[in-house]
């Protein structure tokens, strides 16, 4: 399986971006897929998962009720909507998938996509 994370960028406190995650080399809707984020020296961090069918997602509580994941099974992508970002929120931000299951740890993922870096001024 193939990630291809891109939409990052830069944007001012209190604004919005969309990020997307284009998936190949399997068939997309046989994978469950999370978001995490990595803050320069700090831990990777679970930021969002999304089950198969779309039917099904789950936040972090530093990110409910701002930030959206969605998927669209035909166009094999997902996407990590962020409404009222945070200087906090600034990371790079990865999707990641596994076939067998969903979780916040990201070791239960197999498959990662390479980051698309997010900058919230202030």
């Amino acid at each position: 399986v193939q990630l291809q994370a891109s939409g990052g960028g830069l944007v001012q406190a209190g604004g919005s971006l969309r990020l997307s995650c284009a998936a190949s080399g399997r068939t997309f809707s046989t994978l469950y897929m999370g978001w995490f984020r990595q803050a320069p020296e700090k831990e990777r961090e679970f930021v969002g998962f999304i089950n198969r069918n779309g039917g099904s997602t789950y936040y972090a509580d530093s990110v409910k009720g701002r930030f959206t994941i969605s998927r669209d099974n035909v166009k094999n992508t997902v996407y990590l909507q962020m409404n009222s970002l945070k200087p906090e929120d600034t990371a790079v931000y990865y999707c990641a998938a596994d076939s067998q299951r969903l979780g916040v740890s990201a070791r239960f993922y197999d498959y990662w996509g390479q980051g698309t870096l997010v900058t919230v001024s202030s």
